[in-house]
């Protein structure tokens, strides 16, 4: 299992900006567009993840809309294997499987396509760009498993460990980088 050096973390965490008040007063943002479009940092996180996951013998990768699916399509590449998106509710065109999970005022649903994985037991990565309270996350493997795959882990690029988001996922969890 890989670990991120202290250079690549570095060059990863001086690409991500920090935008204060956004959405509303009291949070600071962390905008990952900044680390998309800067090639160093891309690549230094794709080759971290690409190392990373290359021993994990995946069938697929799967994204959460809509950031995981620019890094899980690279990743799923990277790895030859299959990309699968989980999409919000009513995005999807074929027969889905949905999974509610709890905002901060109300739910919201995710879907994913009942054969997204074309053999029981398919060992999925699950990926996303962030890690917050883990409503979306949780949602996301109780899916992957749902349909007969077997959610291995769950990666995210960022974590914001101060709301405890992982606790209760069924699954192993990665955050490259992690802000208390």
């Amino acid at each position: 299992m890989s670990q991120l050096s202290a250079e690549a973390k570095q060059i990863i965490l001086s690409s991500i900006r920090d935008i204060p008040d956004f959405p509303k007063a009291g949070i600071v943002f962390k905008d990952i567009s900044t680390l998309l479009n800067n090639p160093q940092a891309l690549k230094t996180l794709m080759d971290h993840l690409e190392d990373r996951y290359s021993s994990y013998k995946l069938d697929y990768v799967a994204g959460i809309d809509a950031r995981g699916f620019i890094f899980g399509s690279i990743l799923a590449d990277r790895l030859g294997v299959g990309f699968v998106p989980v999409r919000k509710k009513g995005k999807l065109p074929y027969t889905t499987v949905a999974e509610k999970y709890a905002l901060e005022y109300g739910f919201d649903e995710i879907e994913i396509h009942i054969d997204a994985f074309e053999e029981k037991g398919a060992k999925v990565l699950l990926i996303d760009d962030l890690i917050a309270t883990g409503g979306t996350a949780k949602a996301a493997t109780k899916l992957i498993n749902k349909v007969g795959a077997n959610c291995v882990e769950c990666c995210f690029i960022a974590e914001l460990s101060f709301l405890n988001g992982k606790e209760g996922i069924e699954s192993n969890v990665y955050s490259v980088l992690t802000f208390d």
